[in-house]
């Protein structure tokens, strides 16, 4: 199974910002712990700040991928084109995040990825990518 993961903005800085809310550890140490767990799956890795990076991602591997994990972070809550490339292709997409987006700030309850998504998962921490992964499996 070929699975995807997508971070989103400032997600390359796990394990160094907002600890209390995201954790210590960085995204990179987390990603290879699933790799060795699911040695029968291959689990690839993208992350951008850019919202155009994400939506060409999207576009480029959203026929091929037998899956998608996207933690759009920030994007979430603004971006109608990352929902609308969601919504345009056909491999499966789990939205995660790992905070509790419903425990924050009123803005971070809206999201244009939700509607378009095989299924949300929200406050797991890290967790929520493995959870997301045996959506898949």
């Amino acid at each position: 199974m070929n699975i995807l993961i997508i971070n989103g903005p400032n997600l390359n800085l796990l394990g160094k910002r907002e600890t209390e809310i995201y954790g210590s550890e960085t995204f990179e140490s987390y990603l290879q712990l699933l790799q060795v767990k699911y040695p029968n799956s291959k689990i690839d890795y993208f992350q951008s700040n850019i919202e155009g990076e994400l939506i060409n991602k999207l576009q480029e591997v959203g026929f091929i991928y037998d899956g998608i994990i996207l933690n759009a972070a920030a994007y979430t809550h603004t971006s109608i084109g990352i929902g609308d490339a969601v919504k345009a292709i056909t491999t499966p997409v789990i939205e995660v995040h790992i905070s509790n987006t419903f425990s924050r700030e009123t803005f971070r309850h809206q999201s244009y990825i939700s509607p378009n998504a095989k299924g949300v998962i929200i406050g797991f921490g890290l967790k929520s990518y493995e959870l997301a992964l045996h959506s898949f499996l």
